[in-house]
């Protein structure tokens, strides 16, 4: 979801923390005849791509990829108007005589870059099956990486932590980050000399899927998403029903797009997950010193987390001492993080004076992060309509700060979105329940970011178009890439032999 992803051998889809991104076009291009309805799936006569080599940093170390660049529309209202380049990669099946088609891949975000992805699920062990049956093919979204980036220039100076809004103390912390809102959305504004900032969007990214569709010569294309590729493929499965081959969603945002209540659900999945790691680390108390019991290790962090409110230790302040604490969450390998982190700040601030000071700040610059968090702003404010009035968001920080104390609100925190320059062009894309069964939406128990509740509300929303696998093992953020063999393998039987499960199922 709102998370800049960052695929690693320890099978981590999305991670909390923003990615560089770099910039710049290479591959082939297609010459396509343009729709006259943006809106209706369509057929257009495509010529063949020529694949090419990739861009230096896509280059990756475990496969060999081709890229590609397909021209599409800026604004589908208008199609034979300006156009963008959107690049895409592909690995191609393992065996030609088993290959039965193309599986489109999305790694999250929105805002992360996904031209590396075939190799980071060949790094994590995808079945031989599926290289065998499928082209993977990935692919930057519109305003991000290689296809048309967008900025806010957004600069290290701004104290901008982020896709996850910062925890809220008091109505004071809200009002001092709705200036900070204020300020990325107007530079937003401010750099969309182009144009195109309100045309990144997910039902537009949903149409580019199928201009590629279309270019790869594909009737259909099945389709691998994760986390906010959950919106993404929920998307295309509801505009181009007929054209979406097989489906699965793993980690699941809830719908086609993420507004402030999807945002606020971030705290339901911190408040699930947290006693995971509480346990991790009581089972580890000889090595952390942070409590024996998962009750004592909650103690400690809410008091950690006090202190620091009060006196920061080494640049460590409240909002970031939860942030650090919830991108833990993600997953059990970094349980250790979280440990050795309130291990030092338990250290720094147990005797007065201690805390060493904190490092300067770096001199002002482009902020590495700028165009993930751009895409993501442009994505999750055109999506929706949100609020203008900060006491909406103050009262929702007041709400949540009691209901959900892990999180501390912070998800219902306010976010440039409240500030953004336009209004969206169209309402977000309604799910369809009346097309074919064959959306697999696969789920951890207990997820930080997107929660099981999240993965409910979407599967009674596709209805008997869809089933839902269940990890009721699993804690973080990811299925596919994690742990549980049962859900694997689920997935994995799904997307090489059309087996959706008969009923709802749950990997105990």
């Amino acid at each position: 979801m709102g998370l800049a992803p960052a695929m690693t051998r320890r099978r981590n889809v999305v991670r909390a923390t923003a990615i560089t991104v770099a910039v710049g076009l290479a591959g082939a291009t297609v010459a396509l005849l343009l729709t006259t309805d943006a809106f209706t799936p369509q057929e257009t006569p495509v010529t063949e791509l020529s694949w090419g080599a990739c861009p230096a940093d896509v280059v990756t170390p475990t496969v060999a990829l081709q890229c590609a660049t397909v021209p599409v529309p800026v604004d589908y209202s208008d199609p034979a108007g300006e156009h963008i380049g959107i690049m895409v990669s592909r690995l191609a099946s393992a065996d030609r005589e088993k290959r039965r088609g193309v599986l489109l891949l999305n790694p999250g975000g929105p805002g992360v870059a996904g031209l590396t992805f075939p190799n980071g699920l060949v790094e994590e062990g995808a079945p031989a099956e599926l290289l065998a049956g499928y082209d993977l093919i990935g692919f930057d979204p519109r305003g991000v990486g290689h296809s048309a980036p967008v900025s806010c220039g957004i600069t290290t100076d701004v104290d901008y932590l982020g896709n996850i809004p910062p925890f809220a103390a008091d109505d004071d912390a809200v009002r001092e980050q709705a200036t900070i809102a204020e300020s990325v959305a107007r530079g937003c504004a401010d750099n969309d000399a182009a144009g195109h900032l309100r045309h990144v969007t997910t039902a537009n990214t949903a149409r580019d899927m199928d201009r590629i569709r279309v270019a790869l010569g594909e009737e259909k294309i099945s389709y691998l998403g994760f986390s906010y590729g959950t919106a993404l493929g929920a998307a295309y499965a509801s505009l181009f029903a007929d054209r979406a081959d097989r489906v699965v969603l793993d980690s699941n945002m809830g719908g086609t797009h993420l507004d402030h209540d999807g945002l606020r659900r971030y705290a339901l999945g911190a408040e699930e997950t947290f006693p995971d790691l509480a346990r991790w680390l009581a089972d580890r108390h000889e090595v952390y010193g942070l409590g024996s019991t998962p009750e004592q290790v909650r103690d400690t962090y809410f008091a950690l987390a006090e202190r620091v409110d009060r006196e920061p230790v080494s640049g460590i302040d409240g909002r970031l001492f939860r942030l650090l604490t919830y991108n833990a969450l993600f997953g059990p390998d970094k349980y250790p993080t979280a440990g050795t982190v309130w291990q030092t700040v338990a250290a720094s601030v147990a005797v007065p004076g201690a805390a060493a000071p904190a490092p300067p700040p770096p001199p002002p610059g482009p902020s590495p992060s700028d165009n993930a968090f751009s895409a993501f702003l442009a994505v999750t404010c055109n999506d929706a309509a949100w609020s203008g009035e900060v006491d909406d968001y103050r009262r929702a920080v007041a709400e949540d700060r009691t209901t959900f104390p892990v999180f501390g609100a912070a998800g219902a925190n306010i976010v440039p979105c409240a500030f953004w320059p336009h209004p969206p062009v169209e309402p977000p894309v309604e799910i369809r329940s009346d097309g074919p069964a064959n959306v697999l939406i696969s789920q951890n128990r207990h997820d930080p970011v997107t929660p099981l509740r999240s993965a409910e509300l979407l599967h009674e929303a596709f209805g008997l178009r869809s089933r839902l696998v269940v990890a009721a093992n699993g804690s973080g953020h990811g299925v596919y890439v994690g742990d549980d063999a049962c859900a694997r393998d689920r997935t994995t039987r799904f997307l090489v032999d059309g087996e959706l499960p008969p009923a709802d199922v749950v990997c105990d």
